[in-house]
């Protein structure tokens, strides 16, 4: 048996990879595969239209957001979101991992070439992310670099830019920030349909599919109507509204990479939703965590308790060498994929929605093998 505890791409539901076997080469009777479907026709027109209304069922999706399916990966978005919603304005970042960094980055980057001012409320990075920037109502300390004042955000800003789920270091938002008023939007890349977020809450919501969605190449992007561009932008290929208006077929979409979350979708929906995952993730999550807590070989690089992710767990024994030894014995043994980030090290197993509690069981009977084993002489 192998598990898979790789970041993304990630382990997908075996029902899914079944029905796309059986599919591959007929699909619905037409004599051919998906990936040779044209986005054109009807037989894709079908797949795009249940993907997105599935989608909008399983995360109660308001009738005034836009769904698309959009490729260029998560990353994409650090560029289109100041592009589309913040020329002429303010836009505020908050940095409690390596992707709201990056974000960040490119907000600056752009800044330089067209007219708007992105600004960071805070970053973690001095303590290699590992806790969250907290919102408060007065700092304690006018340099804490891990804490904004509320009052500090230009309520006219175009938005508030925030990470839900940190991927590399292993923290997450479950509370949404007070942003004064500010629009959220929110990179959801690694926990989405993975925890149950209010998607009213947000102006724009992004996700990276390869991680609870599908196979890389899919982004998803939900977006207030009202946040949709009134001018023309750079590019049409970065144009909200375009892309909008041609329902995510402005050019040739990730067809079969659409196909694929469908099926995720689908799957999801027969697990119970959302809400029944993220029950499920927290067991799992727990199950780890209650072990690693207790023991005095293994530590969380995560500070604080309630911020820790329920999809990207990290751990390390304190021993580089141990550590190493460790994700040798994991794979020799089938677990896969298991080391962690090299900016955190040691080890990380991301258990998003697909992966077993049964595959958390045993990764810690192996971590308490493992454990023995180089701790019986001392």
């Amino acid at each position: 048996m192998v598990y898979n505890f790789a970041a993304g791409p990630s382990v997908l539901p075996k029902e899914v990879l079944l029905k796309a076997q059986d599919e591959l080469l007929d699909y619905a009777g037409s004599g051919m595969s998906v990936m040779e479907l044209t986005h054109r026709g009807s037989e894709f027109s079908s797949i795009l239209s249940k993907a997105e209304a599935t989608l909008r069922e399983l995360m109660s999706i308001p009738d005034h957001y836009k769904v698309l399916f959009l490729q260029g990966g998560a990353s994409t978005q650090f560029t289109m979101i100041p592009l589309n919603l913040a020329v002429g304005k303010k836009a505020y970042y908050i940095e409690s991992g390596s992707f709201g960094k990056k974000a960040y980055t490119e907000a600056v980057k752009l800044s330089k070439v067209i007219d708007f001012e992105p600004i960071s409320l805070g970053s973690t990075e001095k303590t290699k992310f590992d806790r969250l920037v907290k919102a408060v109502g007065k700092k304690e300390n006018p340099h804490d670099e891990c804490a904004y004042e509320i009052n500090e955000i230009d309520p006219d800003a175009a938005y508030v830019h925030i990470t839900l789920n940190n991927t590399i270091e292993g923290t997450a938002i479950y509370d949404l920030p007070d942003a004064h008023g500010v629009p959220l939007v929110g990179d959801m890349s690694s926990d989405i349909l993975a925890v149950d977020y209010d998607v009213s809450k947000f102006a724009l919501i992004y996700a990276g599919a390869q991680k609870n969605i599908g196979p890389a190449g899919v982004t998803v992007v939900i977006i207030r109507e009202d946040f949709l561009p009134k001018k023309e932008i750079l590019s049409s290929m970065l144009d909200y509204r375009v892309l909008s208006e041609n329902d995510s077929l402005y050019n040739t979409p990730p067809t079969f990479g659409i196909y694929m979350a469908g099926l995720v979708f689908d799957w999801v929906k027969a697990q119970g939703g959302v809400k029944a995952l993220e029950a499920k993730n927290r067991k799992k999550a727990a199950l780890l965590y209650d072990f690693i807590d207790q023991s005095e070989f293994y530590q969380s690089p995560v500070k604080n308790k309630a911020e820790r992710s329920i999809c990207n767990v990290p751990f390390t024994t304190g021993d580089q060498s141990f550590d190493q030894a460790f994700i040798a014995f994991a794979d020799e043994k089938g677990f896969k994929n298991i080391k962690g980030h090299r900016s955190v090290g040691g080890m990380r197993a991301s258990i998003y929605n697909a992966f077993p509690y049964e595959g958390v069981l045993e990764l810690v009977e192996l971590m308490k093998t493992f454990e023995k084993e180089h701790t019986k002489h001392e």
